[in-house]
């Protein structure tokens, strides 16, 4: 009961917002051609969008992704087994962003930089190129239960490179090389250094609504791991002063080297988890 008053307190302070992210025009601007809002959220549903956080604008993202729907009523289709993450991302400059954040999975901090080289324009340069870097501490680990752990071992790092292209005023697609790290690993099979290969899009189907996917190719998994590629689909609701993200996915956690790497979860299976996103600017 703790945990749905929290949610709905969250939700109700991010739908009080007077800002109006409608103003983010969805065609092209008229001023320098740059073409903007491919992706109106900062994340496609699990991966990071080219869409940036303007100079000196601050956001607060409350992601939450329940438990597998699978269990049914008895765990109230995943409430019980839910994973909150809390993420701040602060514009440096319209091309430079930072961000913090923690996640309940595995007690996880993150710190975060986005930096975009390349924009989309209608005369010119027909991609958006974003790098997004993360360093992810894992603080759950148990030196009782883990002899000989060292602080090296709970830090993992995460590099991508985020290609969007706005095709029209109502589809995108981005594609999403990515190359993470883990010190220590959730599986001893699997090799330290990973590399997947992510895929999304969005299009719209209304002024407010949206419908977004996206997918993580895994290429060097190891051929008896447990864990899957994530697949997800979402869609995006635009309301006052923020973003409203509903989706499903087969990955609870919400980190790139924990979704890419530690997806449970299987589509044919029906074990799926639900969750959104809140985003709120100040």
């Amino acid at each position: 009961m703790k945990k749905l008053v929290y949610i709905l307190c969250l939700a109700s302070l991010c739908v009080n917002a007077q800002e109006d992210l409608l103003e983010e025009i969805d065609t092209q601007n008229t001023d320098d051609n740059y073409a903007s809002a491919a992706f109106k959220g900062l994340k496609i549903v699990n991966f990071e969008s080219t869409k940036m956080v303007s100079q000196k604008e601050l956001y607060f993202v409350v992601s939450h992704r329940f438990g597998s729907i699978e269990t049914g009523i008895k765990d109230f289709f995943g409430l019980d087994q839910a994973v909150t993450r809390l993420n701040f991302i602060y514009g440096i400059s319209d091309g430079i962003n930072i961000g913090v954040s923690r996640s309940s999975f595995q007690k996880t901090y993150e710190t975060s930089l986005k930096l975009r080289l390349l924009r989309q324009k209608s005369n010119g340069m027909p991609f958006t190129v974003v790098l997004f870097n993360s360093l992810l501490i894992n603080t759950v680990l148990d030196k009782e239960e883990l002899p000989g752990l060292e602080f090296k071992h709970r830090l993992s790092y995460a590099v991508q490179a985020l290609i969007s292209r706005k095709f029209s005023k109502d589809f995108s697609l981005e594609i999403i090389p990515t190359l993470f790290h883990d010190n220590l690993v959730a599986f001893d099979a699997q090799t330290n250094t990973q590399y997947a290969l992510g895929f999304g899009g969005r299009h719209k189907l209304s002024k407010r609504w949206s419908i977004n996917f996206d997918y993580g190719l895994h290429l060097n998994r190891a051929s008896n791991s447990p864990f899957k590629n994530p697949l997800s689909i979402g869609f995006d609701l635009e309301t006052g002063g923020h973003v409203f993200q509903l989706h499903f996915t087969n990955a609870q956690p919400m980190n790139v080297n924990t979704f890419l790497g530690q997806a449970t979860g299987d589509w044919t299976d029906g074990n799926i988890f639900f969750g959104f996103n809140l985003s709120r600017i100040f």
